[in-house]
């Protein structure tokens, strides 16, 4: 997917990106692939790939769920990574208030040199496990939607997510064709933590990649308890 047929294809879908945003992805792409000569961020580095895979992939969120357009609402992404979705999210809809959290210190430097280098606003970058920032009580319960990408099965990430959404709030689940199968084995797993799901979009990217888009309301309190020490939660799934 070349920039032409990245910003063609959004605006068919209903989200615009004006010259200055294309230039912040392009700066995205470029400081992206620099940084990865040192250490590992992605495996995805050719350019037409990484708009399909990494960027438009992770503006699906924009494309399925409107309402992030909409006011100024929080989305915390829990295991940013390089960054994905939610820088893409951040350049192509500035209204949203983002906070990305890491537990490696390199790629927490790298996503707090990309908010400088594409001179965003609104951005807060955490260093840390969410096992342990869940129970931090000025960021747990506190967002409108929370979301990660490519970070553990559904069960499990519901236990790095759920505690940071405030009732009311959602659970963004972004998953590939696997989404589905690992949403049924995670129904326990969102009962207890106060989640419920609420709607599920099935979907392909433009090279006929599965997708799937799933909505999970945070209905009720987590329980104190939840979520547990490090490590348990991949250890022992609820």
């Amino acid at each position: 997917m070349d920039q032409e047929t990245f910003k063609k294809m959004l605006e068919e879908a209903g989200l615009s990106l004006s010259d200055k945003q294309m230039e912040q992805f392009e700066t995205y792409f470029n400081e992206l692939v620099l940084a990865n000569q040192s250490f590992n961020l992605t495996a995805i580095t050719e350019k037409k790939e990484v708009y399909l895979k990494h960027f438009y992939d992770s503006l699906t969120l924009a494309l399925e769920i409107p309402k992030l357009k909409v006011g100024e609402p929080t989305l915390i992404d829990v295991g940013s990574g390089a960054g994905f979705p939610a820088l893409p999210l951040k350049i192509a809809l500035p209204n949203l208030q983002v906070t990305m959290v890491d537990s490696l210190n390199k790629r927490v430097n790298f996503l707090k040199e990309m908010v400088t280098k594409l001179d965003l606003t609104g951005v807060t970058v955490i260093h840390g496990r969410a096992e342990d920032l869940g129970k931090d009580l000025n960021l747990r319960e506190s967002f409108d939607y929370a979301t990660a990408r490519a970070v553990a099965r559904t069960q499990v990430l519901a236990e790095y997510t759920l505690p940071f959404v405030k009732i009311g709030g959602e659970f963004l689940v972004m998953k590939g064709s696997a989404g589905k199968e690992e949403m049924s084995a995670g129904k326990k797993a969102l009962a207890t933590l106060g989640g419920k799901l609420v709607s599920e979009k099935a979907f392909e990217l433009p090279n006929g990649d599965p997708r799937v888009i799933q909505v999970v309301e945070k209905v009720s309190k987590t329980p104190k308890k939840y979520p547990r020490q490090a490590g348990t939660p991949t250890k022992k799934p609820l």
